[in-house]
């Protein structure tokens, strides 16, 4: 074995540029699809972040304006979802699992402890942590009887608690948002990419202070289960429309009265999307593979027609085909493997240095809905891929090989010459 590896150094040694060259060739294209393959994580990765813990089941609801008239009223009637659309949701839709509605108040000013801030209140259901995903750094969020009894509970966030507590624990504590004292009974994991905080409070509270008891809601949030096709979704979402129809007496094909988002078929749509992304990069990257391929049968094929009489010479002596076989192949195995593996080693570290360098200083600094994160690959795919290259360059070496082994003995001593 140590006489056949010396014979392969000899030869790469002889033939240094093409060597390279040709080496290039596979470096480069495990190396690209390694980019390629990272930087298609990290896109998904990003936009699926966005995501984060929000129920992908769920549907959200928006009143809207009528586009058609309908049993004597004109259309461009507004229509707002009340609290009784939503006790209707719950009580004749099996398919709803979760119930949930925010509403949406004017900025206010939060004061404590002489400090103040901006606050954005936002009155809440029991459901909504559990759909919108909300995560607590301590105490708890809005509770039934927090609504039952329309209390002056708040859920604030962590910005909020630095601004006017000081960094100390809040919870229990009262704080003064608009008119209004409230106490404080959770901390939510706070943002720092917006402009004011954001603080949950009781629905009901809400609409009594800010909306004179009014029971509007400006969006309904419902999860679904059970339904697994998209004939079975567009069916419970007619259904639900016309019902919705029937209580607030507008057209049922009417679109424009309520909207509907549905979150399901966007995460679906957006997991379709980056499967096709993931076809067109394992396209690009298996094209860019087998110029890696092309460029190995090619040096392969040079080598061979210049130690053709060489081979004769061994044949003469005594060397068995099978021998020059593998001498051949050996020689491709290794080319293959090593700038392989180069190209590989590059490609993770470019991921994983721009993943450091970029990705990691935009997420501490809370610069806007991720878009590119954690562009990683998987080194189980990157193996596979250089472990692809080199039986397909074995397979490269193994035609001419083959073809130099099969010559007569005096017809290679004459090749050439």
């Amino acid at each position: 074995m140590n006489e056949l590896l010396l014979e392969i150094w000899t030869s790469v040694r002889r033939n240094k540029l093409r060597t390279l060259l040709t080496g290039f060739s596979v470096a480069w294209g495990i190396f690209m699809l390694s980019i390629l393959l990272g930087s298609g994580n990290g896109l998904e990765n990003g936009v699926l972040s966005n995501f984060g813990d929000y129920a992908t089941n769920s549907i959200n609801l928006y009143g809207g304006r009528t586009s058609k008239a309908y049993k004597g009223y004109q259309k461009g009637r507004r229509i707002a979802m009340k609290n009784s659309d939503l006790e209707i949701m719950r009580r004749e839709f099996p398919e709803i699992g979760q119930v949930a509605a925010e509403g949406w108040y004017s900025t206010q000013t939060a004061t404590c402890n002489g400090e103040f801030t901006s606050v954005f209140p936002c009155g809440a259901l029991p459901g909504t942590a559990q759909i919108q995903g909300v995560r607590l750094a301590s105490g708890r969020f809005i509770n039934a009887a927090d609504v039952e009894q329309r209390r002056k509970s708040i859920v604030i966030d962590e910005p909020m608690q630095r601004l006017l507590f000081k960094g100390q624990d809040p919870l229990g504590k009262p704080v003064k948002v608009g008119h209004t004292i409230f106490t404080v009974v959770g901390v939510q994991e706070g943002d720092a990419r917006r402009n004011s905080s954001v603080c949950f409070i009781p629905l009901s509270t809400g609409q009594l202070i800010f909306k004179a008891d009014d029971p509007e809601v400006d969006c309904a949030t419902i999860t679904v289960e059970g339904i697994e096709t998209d004939e079975a979704m567009a069916d419970f979402e007619r259904r639900l429309l016309a019902r919705l129809a029937a209580e607030h007496r507008f057209a049922p094909d009417d679109e424009s009265a309520i909207w509907i988002n549905n979150t399901m078929e966007r995460y679906k749509n957006i997991l379709v999307v980056f499967r096709g992304i993931d076809i067109f990069v394992w396209i690009i990257g298996l094209g860019t593979l087998f110029a890696g391929v092309v460029g190995v049968s090619n040096i392969m094929l040079v080598t061979i027609t210049e130690r053709t009489a060489e081979f004769g010479i061994r044949k003469a002596l005594g060397a068995r085909p099978s021998s020059i076989i593998r001498l051949i192949l050996t020689e491709s195995v290794c080319i293959t493997a090593a700038f392989g593996y180069v190209g590989l080693v590059l490609g993770v570290g470019v991921m994983e240095a721009v993943n450091h360098f970029i990705v990691e200083p935009q997420q501490a600094s809370g610069g806007g809905p991720a878009i590119f994160l954690d562009p990683t690959l998987d080194l189980g795919i990157a193996v596979s891929a250089t472990v692809l290259l080199v039986v397909a360059g074995l397979i490269a070496g193994y035609v001419p090989a083959r073809r130099a082994a099969r010559l007569k003995t005096i017809d290679a001593l004459r090749y050439n010459k």
